[in-house]
């Protein structure tokens, strides 16, 4: 189990010191989907930023993940709610290149712009569910 703890207020973190990137992009994936997420969308912003700009990055990918029905109830809380979906999960190797972190995006500072208290419990119950996901890792 790997401690999770808030950076910021915007993002919730935990650092595995013995997992690969390419393992911890694994185990995340699958820990998501315990959660009831999948991925709608995945940036390899390393190969993206050589490709793009030929400048050398760490591995580093943004996950987007999405769980359906709790996208659903928050569409209909707030149609324009779009504009912040899906949720970012990032993965990148740390400083060591043996270790690797994991972050999701705080969903109570993500949909806190909003200002609609409808999408509180909603946004409870997928802090709740991320933190169970990266927890597990």
């Amino acid at each position: 189990m790997s401690q999770v703890q808030q950076q910021g207020t915007y993002s919730l973190r935990t650092h595995l010191e013995d997992v690969s990137y390419d393992a911890a992009v694994e185990k995340v994936t699958g820990a998501l989907k315990e959660e009831g997420f999948g991925i709608l969308s995945t940036i390899d912003v390393k190969s993206t930023l050589k490709e793009k700009l030929d400048a050398d990055f760490r591995p580093y990918v943004i996950l987007g993940a999405c769980n359906p029905p709790l996208a659903k109830q928050a569409l209909d809380a707030e149609l324009e709610l779009g504009l912040l979906l899906p949720c970012n999960v990032i993965v990148y190797a740390d400083e060591s290149g043996t270790g690797s972190v994991v972050s999701a995006v705080e969903p109570h500072a993500m949909l806190g712009v909003v200002q609609n208290p409808d999408l509180a419990p909603i946004a409870d119950d997928v802090r709740e569910r991320l933190t169970r996901a990266l927890e597990s890792l």
